[in-house]
């Protein structure tokens, strides 16, 4: 701080005394409503390996998908088709064959054993090959969007990739949904470079991926950047760090009078704060909820200061010391 400033500060504040001993004195409400929000809640991490990279996948049918099927040494029986509604799809020789809900595995099995009791092949090796539907791709929901084709598996940060990457308002907490996984998959991609691959587990058709929003909070007036700051689930934000990450308040900024607002379903909360007590720990450091927003107006007074120097306060000043001895 030059001395300058630091001369500006001291007199603005014996300015600013004089006015508060000749005004009423009013209370001063130095804390905003507890409130429970949905956003940004701690999320239990899944740290099985076993479901974060399973050694093999069996991805279950569903109505929609299409099927080529193929008997090991019989080039002559390859039928393609689509599985019903109903779960059900209908082969040369043996007819109607019910598969919905079954793993491409488990219909292999039942084909073969229906082709063998037909007495159409001998210890059949029945493979299927699923070519379209729902089961070909990974769905990408949430803050950022798409149907990613998927052959086999493909890895989660290639789909991301491919549909589009992660906006800023995007949490690094990616939820999988994954057929017959009991409880999502929750990942945390973090910030360590070293540690991606922990975080890079691999996706398979019918996956599907849920990029959730994070909570951010809004600064207006005369702090030094104004903007959004994100929120993570793990620490809390304080209004005294949300003013350091913007670079600190403007000396114009009226700190006696900041307006927290804050919106909880269709109602609004405006609270008042004095900064300069928080700051100097004499009032608490209200804990920010995601979408608050921080607005420091500017104080008259100061921006005159600003703009007229220290002539304009010595002014001002006076006109203090005259109203007290009129009044």
């Amino acid at each position: 701080m030059t001395p300058s400033s630091l001369l500006l500060g001291l007199l603005y504040r014996s300015a600013l005394g004089l006015l508060l001993f000749a005004l009423p004195a009013l209370a001063q409400f130095n804390g905003p409503p507890t409130v429970t929000v949905d956003l940004n809640r701690p999320t239990t991490l899944t740290t099985d390996r076993s479901i974060l990279f399973p050694a093999t996948h069996d991805q279950l049918l569903q109505p929609g998908d299409v099927l080529t099927i193929h008997v090991f040494g019989q080039a002559d029986y390859i039928p393609v088709v689509r599985v019903s509604n109903d779960g059900n799809i209908q082969l040369p020789l043996i007819d109607e064959v019910s598969v919905g809900g079954l793993s491409l595995s488990q219909a292999e099995v039942l084909i073969g054993k229906r082709l063998e009791d037909a007495g159409i092949y001998v210890n059949p090796q029945v493979t299927i090959q699923e070519t379209e539907g729902p089961n070909s791709v990974v769905t990408v929901i949430g803050e950022t969007h798409g149907s990613i084709p998927v052959s086999g598996s493909r890895r989660l940060f290639d789909v991301l990739s491919a549909a589009g990457g992660l906006p800023a308002t995007a949490s690094h907490v990616i939820t999988i949904h994954r057929r017959g996984v009991t409880e999502p998959i929750a990942v945390d991609l973090g910030s360590d470079p070293s540690r991606s691959d922990l975080a890079n587990i691999p996706l398979f058709p019918g996956d599907t991926v849920v990029v959730a929003r994070i909570g951010v909070v809004y600064l207006l007036g005369d702090f030094h950047t104004v903007g959004s700051i994100p929120l993570t689930p793990y620490a809390p934000l304080t209004l005294t760090q949300a003013a350091a990450l913007s670079g600190g308040v403007n000396f114009g900024g009226k700190l006696s009078d900041l307006h927290l607002i804050r919106t909880v379903g269709d109602h609004r909360t405006v609270v008042s704060l004095d900064v300069d007590k928080i700051f100097r720990g004499k009032a608490p450091d209200p804990i920010l909820q995601p979408n608050d927003i921080l607005y420091l107006p500017s104080s008259a007074l100061k921006v005159a200061i600003q703009q007229g120097g220290i002539g304009a306060l010595l002014g001002a000043a006076s006109l203090v010391f005259t109203a007290i001895l009129i009044f």
